[in-house]
């Protein structure tokens, strides 16, 4: 059965009272692998819901493979299921193929070529071995033990019921139930979500392989960019969402040429105003001549005067006009990159070369293994590790919420940052906007306003912090980190529930930021792009 492209054509999708999809087009061909990036609920997961079939879209139509394949965030299997009854789910097509070959087989054999019915039943045989071939049927046994095994289940018994995995054993679990399928055309929704670095780089290998079409969601830049042949930014635009060709890399590259445009026409749209209120204002209290007649020229002084005039007014007018458009329908200032703004804390003295904090064999039981450690007032630290080797009970010591066994010293004055991954603010009822002035002083809040970092929207000051989301949590507490630096800032998973963008502009706001970094990730992108000092545990 020869693969068939995944359509969308207007799609439109309201939830409550917005609309999350606003006319969206999408065409994914076999082979095509099409990155979804943009904000938090700007509609990743409801297109893949409305592309799957799962949500139907308020208007628009979807065209989609029979044998399409989506990641569910649940599997629909209860919790008395056994690992082997996912498995024969996932390879009951491929055994039905060869199955249905063996019949067919057998049947051809018994009749005649000049038969009347020999012609059909060769059309059908050649039809399932299509499918098979699509499929690869012969090997989808051997496929899933390989996919088991390269997702970290492969130590796992058959017969372990699905209530007795956790959630992301449950989850790689599902992953590889489609992987074993290889239907048509694939969807997926945050597919690293509990992948180590080595599972990681299995799927990749493993997508990029796939005939089928490719649609997935992710915030993670190097899965983006491994895999991806095309990336399609939801993020609200003019025109709607546009497709970039190529991959991540390819992605940023162009939208960093279109950031250059865009600040090329602001500043020369800037200068053509200036001149244009230059003309305006100051020549239209000209009189061109500025000057009384010679002797010579009374006869036709006037008409002359009166011509001058007359091509100045003209001129008056065109700018007026122009200025007029220009500042109703101008090019809009670019949005300031994610910045640290400048501090007013007291900087370390030149001459005290003492570390911000210095940890000497420090070591928590059951939670960090001993541990020494000096963090320098320009440090740039990176923390990585596998699950558990206690990158963030570190950061917990280093910020001194935590008590280690072991000496923990600091410098005097020294004010500290911790970027959790669990915020809680003191006051659930107070709102976002208020949340913000009063941790940073309402002079610096209006100084650096909130909504000039890009990290909350508009609707969302006047929401108690009690009712945001986990990520909108971390984003403001993100956010007052940013506009008022501490002379040590701890980050623990920074990238966590940031688009791509933001990701991007806080990575390169790291580099210049002030005072001493560190940072614990299992960011791929983030840490193979790293400038600074690494230290990995569990080593």
């Amino acid at each position: 059965m020869p693969k068939t492209a995944l359509l969308a054509h207007d799609v439109v999708r309201v939830l409550g009272d917005r609309r999350v999809l606003d006319g969206v087009g999408l065409t994914a061909s076999p082979g095509h692998r099409i990155g979804l990036i943009g904000e938090n609920g700007v509609g990743k997961s409801t297109l893949l819901r409305v592309l799957a079939g799962v949500d139907a879209p308020d208007s628009g139509s979807v065209e989609r493979p029979d044998d399409l394949g989506l990641l569910h965030q649940e599997m629909p299997f209860d919790a008395a299921a056994s690992i082997a009854d996912v498995l024969d789910d996932a390879l009951r097509e491929a055994r039905a193929d060869l199955a249905e070959l063996d019949r067919l087989g057998a049947e051809l054999a018994g009749v005649p070529e000049d038969s009347p019915g020999h012609q059909e039943l060769l059309d059908a045989y050649g039809r399932r071995l299509e499918q098979a071939q699509d499929r690869e049927s012969w090997d989808a046994d051997r496929r899933a033990a390989l996919v088991l095994g390269g997702l970290g289940l492969g130590a796992l018994g058959h017969d372990r019921t699905l209530g007795e995995l956790s959630g992301g054993q449950r989850g790689r679990l599902a992953l590889a139930a489609l992987l074993v399928r290889r239907p048509s055309a694939l969807l997926l929704d945050e597919p690293t979500n509990h992948l180590d670095d080595e599972a990681a780089a299995f799927l990749e290998e493993q997508l990029r392989a796939l005939p089928a079409a490719v649609v997935v969601a992710s915030h993670d830049r190097a899965f983006l960019d491994a895999v991806c042949t095309d990336v399609i930014d939801l993020d609200p635009a003019v025109d709607g969402p546009v497709r970039y060709g190529g991959n991540y890399s390819a992605y940023l590259g162009e939208k960093h040429a279109e950031r250059e445009r865009w600040e090329r026409r602001y500043a020369e749209e800037q200068e053509e105003l200036v001149r244009l209120r230059h003309s305006a204002g100051v020549t239209a209290h000209r009189v061109a001549p500025d000057r009384g007649p010679r002797d010579n020229e009374k006869m036709g002084y006037g008409h002359r005067a009166g011509r001058v005039q007359s091509q100045v007014s003209r001129r008056v007018r065109n700018a007026t006009r122009r200025l007029t458009e220009l500042e109703r329908v101008g090019v809009a200032e670019p949005p300031s990159p994610l910045r640290f703004a400048a501090g007013e804390l007291a900087a370390p003295t030149a001459d005290d070369d003492r570390p911000l904090v210095a940890l000497a064999d420090v070591t928590v039981p059951g939670r960090l293994a001993p541990t020494a450690l000096e963090v320098a007032a320009d440090d740039r630290l990176l923390v990585t590790g596998g699950n558990g080797t206690g990158k963030s009970t570190l950061l917990a010591v280093l910020a001194g919420r935590l008590d280690g066994e072991g000496e923990r010293r600091v410098r005097p004055g020294l004010t500290v940052g911790l970027l959790a991954q669990d915020t809680v603010f003191d006051r659930a009822d107070r709102t976002v906007a208020a949340t913000y002035a009063s941790g940073v002083g309402a002079a610096r809040a209006e100084r650096v306003p909130l909504l000039s970092l890009g990290l909350m929207h508009a609707a969302d000051l006047d929401k108690p912090v009690g009712q945001l989301s986990v990520g909108q949590r971390r984003r403001l507490a993100l956010a007052l980190l940013v506009a008022r630096p501490p002379h040590l800032l701890l980050l623990d998973e920074p990238t966590n529930h940031l688009s791509p963008r933001l990701c991007d502009e806080l990575e390169e706001a790291l580099g210049s930021g002030p005072g001493a970094i560190v940072v614990a990730s299992h960011d791929r992108w983030l840490r193979r792009r790293w400038q600074g000092r690494e230290l990995r545990l569990g080593a």
